[in-house]
């Protein structure tokens, strides 16, 4: 008899058992946890429930309530879905079908696109499989036992090839269909209590254009209908912020194909939200003691050579292009021009820290199946900025940057969550120097108190950093501020200073941004926004709408004076009704409307109506005037 120590959600406890028992043999004494039960931790590796015990096992049994747990739930219902598939189109030849932080796909081989009506149908087919109560059993197999399963399944096939000739495989059965998959699994498909088929796309298969488009089908699944309601109002919700259907809407920004997919055309009006931006930006990094510089969009390739770049990220680098027989490339990173611009002159101790800042576009290939409006693009403007400092300053500058950030972010109104992403495993420079360098970060985060989780193997190849995720408004987190620190750049550049005692010093280098690609983060105001931008950022903050043509020569003097302050207004003089023209103005969330009629003209004031509101506030335009500055953030 083996002890086997059972630790329970939330007790501990301890019992006797044979050997080679099964997980499932010892939840049995536990009829409290039977029904919620998926599978189990075993000496921390998530395993099946008709899993053997070894020696001194360690369980912890994984319920619906766990972290765990809607992973392995959408992962299983992908399995049923691709099993509801195969039996109303036996044709179809499968591929592969995760779980994703959304739910799940899976991706078929078919001679046409799936229709709305079919997916009513695989619903339908879903249904029946789960009401049978289907047990998910594992089985391993060796490869070319897995390739006789297989062996109307090329992309199965294909999978199994890529594998190691001694590496066991592990298949799942539920009902008449089988699938090459590690698992683990819920133990019956009673668990799946609700779940919906969400749409259709198209994917290549293994993401390489090169390769076959595939259709995709999206679902997901949860355990209480309730849950899954909520999730479909946020999913609605999304679909009403996405920016790229605001961003038409609002006339914001646009792509053509006849210059390139990932390539953003800004109109007029998104055009005044980056500069808003941008002219914040400029004002907030002067006054944090940056200088601004510019650096060409090309460059020598040897500049990537020395850099690593060519190296280490070259699949992400457009094709070099020969001037005067040179090859050169559009720049991917700023790094290196910020770099040479350090090395102009002769650097001091007492020059340092050098803050480099600027608005600079780079050009990194992105596949087209992950292209998707302004947030994957192929061509964006980074708020790159390169700090070179020495040792004892390092910690300082690294807490300025989270400090900027947090302003930053606050301005913006979003909560934000750190990161620290460590070594890759396409990495340039020494372990010691990577340890040292994670170490630092570490110690600025725990320094200032912030809770923050690891990203292993999320550094960039020269350096680890410190990621910030921004939350909006429906609690997704997007993509923001950055702080990476390079002990490596500066190695391969010979970028040094003299010290106090005259001997030359090798620089420490940090890599930030505060607010990241231009195009990303505006895309993502739009959705945190849902197009109803704060009136500093707004491309229209007032619209004027006299009542009748008797009040015109009194609007256009408010207009005067608006515009004359530099606030972004319009006069609506046509012969529309006022609802009318208010609805307009609503629909495209312009912050204020001024109604003047024949009172405003006697009382010498306004009508101010707010973008949502249903009242109507009479006020001075002096009083207003100050209203709009107070909204105006103060750098």
């Amino acid at each position: 008899m083996a002890e086997i120590n059972i630790t329970l959600l939330p007790e501990n406890a301890a019992i006797q058992a044979p050997e080679n028992i099964s997980v499932m043999e010892i939840l049995k004494s536990y009829p409290q946890l039977r029904s919620k039960t998926l599978v189990a931790k075993l000496n921390d590796n998530i395993v099946d429930l008709d899993t053997p015990l070894n020696k001194d096992s360690t369980i912890k049994f994984i319920t619906t309530e766990a972290p765990e747990a809607l992973d392995i739930l959408r992962h299983s219902t992908s399995h049923v879905m691709a099993e509801a598939v195969k039996t109303l189109f036996p044709e179809v030849k499968v591929a592969i079908g995760p779980s994703t932080d959304e739910g799940f796909y899976y991706d078929f081989d078919y001679e046409r696109p799936f229709t709305p009506e079919d997916l009513v149908k695989i619903e339908e087919e879903m249904n029946k499989i789960i009401k049978e109560d289907i047990s998910f059993e594992h089985r391993e197999l060796n490869k070319q036992e897995a390739k006789e399963i297989f062996e109307f399944e090329p992309y199965k096939i294909e999978l199994i090839d890529a594998l190691p000739e001694d590496e066991k495989i592990t298949i799942y059965t539920q009902g008449t269909f089988t699938d090459l998959c590690r698992g683990p699994h819920i133990p019956k498909t009673r668990f799946i209590k609700a779940f919906t088929l969400l749409s259709v796309a198209g994917a290549y298969w293994r993401g390489d254009e090169k390769n076959k488009m595939l259709c995709r089908i999206y679902g997901t699944a949860f355990f209480s209908k309730k849950d899954l309601e909520d999730h479909i109002n946020k999913l609605k919700e999304a679909e009403r912020r996405d920016h790229r259907k605001l961003g038409k809407e609002l006339d914001l920004f646009s792509t053509h194909e006849e210059v390139g997919a990932g390539l953003i055309h800004w109109h007029p009006n998104g055009s005044v939200v980056r500069c808003m931006i941008e002219d914040f930006w400029r004002k907030v990094h002067r006054k944090w003691g940056y200088q601004l510089v510019y650096t060409p969009h090309i460059a020598n390739e040897k500049i990537y050579q020395i850099s690593g770049h060519l190296e280490n990220y070259i699949e992400n680098m457009y094709s070099s292009m020969e001037i005067d027989g040179i090859p050169f490339r559009v720049k991917p990173m700023n790094c290196p021009g910020h770099i040479l611009i350090y090395k102009t002159h002769l650097r001091s101790y007492r020059d340092l820290p050098i803050r480099y800042a600027e608005l600079g576009t780079v050009y990194r290939y992105e596949r087209s199946g992950v292209l998707h409006g302004m947030l994957r693009v192929r061509g964006f403007t980074q708020d790159d900025s390169h700090i070179f400092c020495t040792q004892d300053q390092m910690m300082e500058e690294i807490a300025r940057v989270l400090d900027l950030t947090d302003f930053m972010m606050k301005t913006f109104g979003y909560k934000y969550h750190p990161y620290l992403a460590t070594r890759p495993e396409k990495a340039i420079g020494s372990l010691e120097i990577w340890e040292k360098a994670e170490g630092a970060l570490k110690a600025a985060l725990e320094k200032r108190n912030m809770d923050y989780r690891i990203d292993p193997g999320g550094g960039v190849f020269y350096g680890p950093k410190i990621d910030i995720k921004l939350e909006d408004a429906l609690g997704r987190e997007w993509q923001g501020p950055t702080v990476q620190l390079d002990f490596n750049l500066p190695e391969r550049f010979d970028v040094n200073y003299i010290d106090a005692n005259n001997q030359k010093q090798r620089v420490i280098m940090l890599h930030r941004v505060v607010l990241g690609a231009m195009e990303r983060f505006i895309g993502g105001l739009i959705e945190h926004y849902a197009g109803a931008f704060p009136t500093w950022l707004s491309p229209t903050q007032v619209v004027l709408m006299p009542i009748s043509t008797e009040q015109l020569e009194y609007a256009n003097s408010v207009y005067n004076t608006l515009n004359n302050l530099d606030f972004r207004v319009k006069l609506d003089e046509r012969n529309e009704s006022l609802n009318y023209k208010i609805r307009e103005a609503q629909m495209h969330k312009v912050p204020y409307m001024i109604i003047v009629g024949k009172r405003e003209v006697e009382n010498q004031n306004i009508t101010v109506r707010e973008r949502y509101g249903e009242k109507n506030v009479s006020m001075t335009l002096d009083n207003f005037i100050d209203k709009l500055k107070s909204e105006i953030p103060v750098v």
